[in-house]
């Protein structure tokens, strides 16, 4: 058994230096790319042809196995297995939700895929003339990846095969990772299988989300630092430097996973100075890939190299007993909601209320409203899930039976690896963890993702998790993880996989009387048409309006430049003079009178502007729809004409 899994660990080490390397390709060369000013499709071709070109002269040092080593009859007999298959299952569901529907994630939405658009309309990037700073500041690690796909595709409809590549990575990694740090064989092969039905993986598998992707980094970053300290190859060193690099580059709030990686790949000083022509020649690449371009870029745009400055975020504010006790008690309770919810509101108004006075309204002064007030939802989305229910659960519940049986058979325990590296590689994640809820003021479990394996390691170690693993009950419910997963998958209102919107249609009138089904209709037709939410207001733009300004403040812009190519958005500034926006080629400025300075009588008349069309447009679905006016400029000089 442990000799089949290492032979399968390994073949899926090779899928993951390919990607691995393609990942650090994209990154660096969006840099070299904007610095020659050919941030294209003929730039990203150039790039990609020397890419291969040196992958090709140096693949013997990059790939331990032969490359093409695949056997489709062993591949097909693996997945005839119960778990294999509960995992084929979920990426079958994944890749058939993001096929069929639109983006509709509203970070990706809101910024990160138009900062993209923004850099490729420039040919380079730039820091965006706004009054939303997100565009800017944020970590580029995704939006690289995504800006090749854009260039040669023309669409966004592609960007969810990164999600669903790094997906694909998951079991490989998990399972190598785990024998490294002592996981038994038997234990590891189990959940190298289930741990991807973690809600937090699966529902952004067929996503554009950025959360779960970073979570190959992650654990590549620390495999290869422990599989160079067996080997003593260089390539492995270097693949687990550049790995960590683009964990970093991914989130800046990934930056505390450096530790385990660290702790692992310090051991390898030997290598290094066995090797500095190797050693040195993969600091620049990582350099690339990591955060301290985008860092250096804020720190001379805003004076603050995380961009908060920027972006006016509060971080680390308040007592710190109030940060840990607030994170704690979220993150414990999005990781066991179930994965449907009907009592939500029930919830919410009871630790409303159930919360002290002093405690309430220190946690509204240094908290966002949803981890102000514990907030729960109806059902598990993308944007706030966790671990999961399911897998939560039976974690816990493996960890219970073994102490269990530790207690009865004292005598008979088997001891784990006396290796105090691997210890404090397993060690280390925690204390990453407490460092991030002891800093951060704002809620969303999901930022956590790509610590949840890392955090779940040591916890396996025990010899037990194997006679465990043989437990008929035990396999049970690890398939029923899998399987409340795939319900997710099939009830996720962003990309249903059940005839939502025919029930909705049939039986609207019905649903609209419960509070709760009100909800559920919103929540499922609001993504539904987020891909294309400004699409009413395109449809009424003027033949000529090949530039629009837009008053951007965290609204899903990336619907105004489609078809992508057929016209240019332009931010606009809230205290922009007319003539500022004539000197930069824009005639029409669509705009929400909700972020202005003044009234919007006030606004339009400072810009000798008249209104040509209104539209109420909704974005989220537990908000109220906003008025979106669309606005031409009057030529310089002329005399205020607004229509009625």
């Amino acid at each position: 058994m442990a000799e089949v899994a290492m032979n399968r660990a390994r073949g899926a080490s090779t899928m993951t230096v390919f990607w691995i390397v393609l990942c650090a390709i994209c990154s660096c060369a969006g840099w070299i790319l904007s610095a020659v000013h050919q941030l294209n499709s003929r730039g990203y071709a150039v790039i990609f042809g020397l890419g291969l070109a040196a992958v090709a002269v140096f693949r013997k040092r990059l790939f331990a196995q032969p490359v093409f080593n695949l056997s489709w009859r062993k591949l097909l007999r693996r997945f005839r297995r119960p778990f294999p298959l509960a995992f084929l299952v979920l990426v079958a569901l994944a890749a058939l939700g993001g096929a069929l529907y639109g983006p509709s994630n509203y970070d990706a939405m809101a910024y990160r895929v138009p900062r993209v658009l923004h850099w490729l309309a420039e040919g380079r990037w730039h820091w965006i003339h706004t009054d939303f700073q997100r565009v800017n500041t944020r970590a580029c690690g995704i939006e690289w990846l995504s800006a090749p796909l854009i260039a040669f595709a023309k669409t966004d409809r592609l960007l969810f095969l990164i999600n669903i590549a790094s997906f694909l990575l998951l079991p490989g990694l998990v399972l190598s990772l785990f024998r490294q740090v002592g996981v038994k064989a038997r234990t590891a092969w189990h959940w190298m299988w289930i741990l991807p039905g973690g809600y937090c993986f699966v529902l952004q598998a067929g996503s554009i989300s950025n959360d779960m992707f970073s979570t190959v980094y992650s654990l590549a970053a620390v495999d290869f630092a422990l599989r160079a300290r067996k080997s003593g190859r260089i390539s492995e060193v270097c693949l687990s430097i550049v790995s960590a690099a683009l964990l970093t580059g991914a989130k800046t709030s990934n930056l505390p996973l450096l530790l385990p990686w660290a702790v692992a790949l310090l051991p390898t000083w030997r290598i290094w100075l066995r090797h500095p022509v190797g050693f040195g020649g993969c600091l620049l690449p990582a350099i690339g890939a990591s955060l301290l371009p985008m860092a250096w870029m804020n720190l001379k745009y805003c004076g603050d190299w995380s961009g908060a400055a920027a972006e006016h975020v509060l971080v680390a504010t308040g007592p710190m007993w109030l940060r840990l006790f607030a994170n704690t008690i979220n993150y414990t309770l999005a990781n066991l909601v179930p994965p449907v919810f009907p009592l939500a509101s029930a919830w919410n108004r009871l630790a409303d209320a159930l919360t002290p006075g002093p405690l309430a309204a220190l946690l509204q002064a240094h908290f966002d409203p949803g981890a102000a007030h514990w907030t729960l939802g109806e059902i598990q989305v993308e944007e706030t899930a966790g671990l999961g229910f399911g897998l939560t659960v039976l974690l816990a519940w493996s960890l219970c039976a073994v102490r269990r049986m530790r207690k009865q058979n004292a005598g008979a325990r088997a001891s784990t690896s006396g290796d105090e590296v691997l210890r404090l590689v397993c060690l280390a994640p925690w204390i990453s963890l407490l460092f991030v809820i002891a800093m951060i003021n704002f809620g969303g479990v999901r930022y956590l993702t790509c610590y949840v394996p890392l955090l779940i390691m040591g916890l396996l170690r025990e010899p037990a998790q194997a006679w465990l693993t043989r437990r008929r009950w035990w396999q049970s419910a690890a398939l029923l993880t899998c399987g409340l997963a795939g319900l997710l998958l099939i009830l996720s209102p962003a990309r249903p996989l059940w005839p939502a919107h025919w029930f909705f249609q049939r039986c609207g009138a019905g649903l609209r009387s419960s509070a709760l089904g009100l909800r559920a209709m919103n929540a499922y037709e609001v993504k539904r048409g987020r891909a294309q939410v400004f699409a009413p207001m395109v449809a009424l733009l003027p033949p000529d309006a090949a530039v629009v300004g837009f008053i951007a403040n965290d609204y899903p812009e990336t619907s105004l430049w489609k078809p992508f190519g057929s016209r240019r958005i332009l931010h606009v500034k809230v205290n922009d003079s007319p003539e500022q926006l004539r000197q930069r080629g824009i005639k029409y400025v669509l705009a929400t009178n909700d972020h202005l300075l003044g009234s919007w009588p006030e606004w339009m008349q400072r810009m000798n502007a008249r209104e040509l069309q209104c539209l109420l447009l909704k974005m989220w679905g537990y908000q109220q729809p906003y008025a979106w006016h669309l606005v031409e400029l009057q030529p310089h000089g002329s005399i205020l004409n607004q229509s009625p």
